[in-house]
């Protein structure tokens, strides 16, 4: 497909995007609606965008291209995720909710010090950079090598673009926007993935009906891997528990999805956002491994070298871009660019949120809303771009996976401290020596990185995004061994 008309498709899109944020933003740019939307978000918006949001470009190019390898074994993951959601929905949100946080770290400032406080937020700022990066990273390689090379755009300039377009439709009116913007992408990613299905089955010659039959009788549609425990990182216990806890880690203890879901009204609200997304989401998963299906089901039949692509993530766009022709791969783009900039531009702000609020203290400014203020949240807005940039190319440098491990491998470490902080929190309440939380959350990772290495060689046991769970349980213990007896919580 042509890379101009590819490049064209691109420019109308963010025109949309940047003529939505400016009606959204036109009556109220300042910090309150920023950060939380003015705490009037409708229920079923920030539902439905947030599924655009955590299925972002991974979802839609690495698991499918994943199936190869685990088959449908990621759905197993996901049922793990169904229960994450279900727990923060009944755990997390009142928690959240009846202390009225805008960040939800300062919870730990209030159960358990500064230090914590300032730890918890500073893991996020790092978990999310790195995050949002791998999925920029995601989309920026599939732009680079179907529409700027063509014109021998080096890849940093092509971060840069991606980076000015997010920060373009964003930087005014911030969660506000996003809410509206990112229920738009949503519709475009779900028509995306279903109407891909249409256009493989075309290219097949088989009608819906047989595709669903064609998929189930594939050699890539087991979802369920129950033998080898120790050896199998896919085995349905891994899975399913790294995808529980993984899912309360990376959304229930991440300010990005959940500062959306404190712009509800009330917690009867987001409660029915976080249960109305689950059941969408898990259906979603279904779709994208069914496409991952089919796309190897195509290539064998096209006689198409997958080996030859270097990464399984280069199925889908070398499919959709070279061999479906030019309305599938249209949508495509639309699906891929959705994808990804729901994800990094609600992931920006949630950045410029937390950085804010938690070190800038705007909540303890008086007016939030000061023109000095709001000249100050640009200018972290604009800095968390230039982080993101240096990440994304940093991480071109060193991957050498698939994007969508890459992500729940770095998650394992990154998050386990923070998944540790809140559990011990709200299990427990024995006083600790707050002081020495940075140091136990710089230790539990390097600990768990040690064991993941080594775990395999010791008990014949290989690790995988049960990972996280490890790296809890040590920073529990850390806490645990430098507590006192319980204090009064009141």
């Amino acid at each position: 497909m042509s890379p101009l008309l590819l490049l064209l498709f691109l420019i109308v899109y963010f025109s949309v995007l940047i003529i939505i944020s400016y009606f959204t933003s036109k009556n109220s740019s300042d910090n309150s609606s920023f950060f939380i939307a003015n705490r009037n978000s409708k229920w079923y918006f920030v539902a439905f965008g947030m599924i655009g949001t955590a299925l972002s470009g991974v979802t839609f190019i690495s698991v499918p291209g994943a199936v190869e390898k685990s088959s449908f074994g990621y759905f197993q993951f996901v049922l793990g995720n169904a229960v994450g959601f279900i727990l923060i929905a009944t755990v997390l949100l009142p928690l959240y909710y009846r202390l009225n946080l805008i960040s939800i770290y300062t919870y730990l400032e209030k159960r358990f010090g500064y230090w914590s406080y300032k730890s918890g937020a500073m893991i996020f700022l790092i978990s999310r950079t790195i995050g949002s990066a791998f999925r920029l990273y995601l989309v920026a390689i599939v732009l680079q090598k179907f529409i700027f090379d063509a014109w021998n755009v080096p890849f940093w300039i092509t971060i840069v673009i991606c980076l000015l377009l997010i920060w373009s439709y964003t930087f005014k009116g911030g969660l506000k926007t996003i809410i509206i913007t990112d229920t738009l992408q949503t519709v475009f990613l779900l028509s995306s993935v279903i109407l891909s299905i249409y256009f493989i089955s075309k290219g097949l010659n088989i009608d819906l009906k047989h595709t669903f039959e064609a998929v189930k009788e594939s050699s890539y549609s087991r979802i369920f891997f129950w033998d080898d425990f120790g050896s199998n990182k896919n085995h349905f216990i891994k899975q399913f528990l790294g995808g529980i806890f993984i899912t309360i880690a990376m959304t229930g203890l991440d300010q990005d999805l959940m500062q959306k879901n404190l712009s509800c009204k009330n917690i009867w609200e987001a409660q029915k956002n976080m249960l109305s997304f689950t059941g969408i989401f898990v259906v979603m998963n279904l779709f994208f491994l069914s496409v991952g299906a089919l796309l190897y089901i195509y290539a064998n039949a096209k006689g198409i070298d997958t080996a030859s692509l270097g990464t399984p993530d280069h199925l889908f766009p070398e499919i959709a871009l070279n061999y479906l022709g030019v309305v599938p791969a249209i949508i495509f783009m639309l699906g891929l660019t959705a994808a990804t900039f729901a994800t990094t531009d609600s992931a920006l702000t949630a950045l410029t949120t937390s950085f804010c609020v938690d070190f800038l203290h705007f909540d303890k400014k008086g007016d939030t809303n000061d023109p000095v203020l709001v000249k100050q949240r640009h200018w972290v807005h604009l800095a968390f771009s230039f982080v993101v940039f240096l990440v994304v190319l940093v991480f071109k440098i060193i991957n050498d996976d698939s994007v969508v491990n890459a992500i729940f491998k770095a998650a394992g470490y990154t998050y386990g401290p923070l998944l540790g902080l809140f559990a011990f929190g709200m299990i427990s309440k024995r006083s600790i020596k707050d002081k020495l939380i940075p140091y136990i959350c710089v230790l539990s990772p390097a600990i768990a990185f040690f064991i993941d290495k080594e775990s395999l060689s010791w008990f014949g046991y290989s690790i995988g995004f049960e990972l996280i769970i490890i790296n809890a349980l040590i920073t529990m213990l850390c806490m645990l061994l430098t507590s006192s007896r319980a204090r009064d919580l009141a």
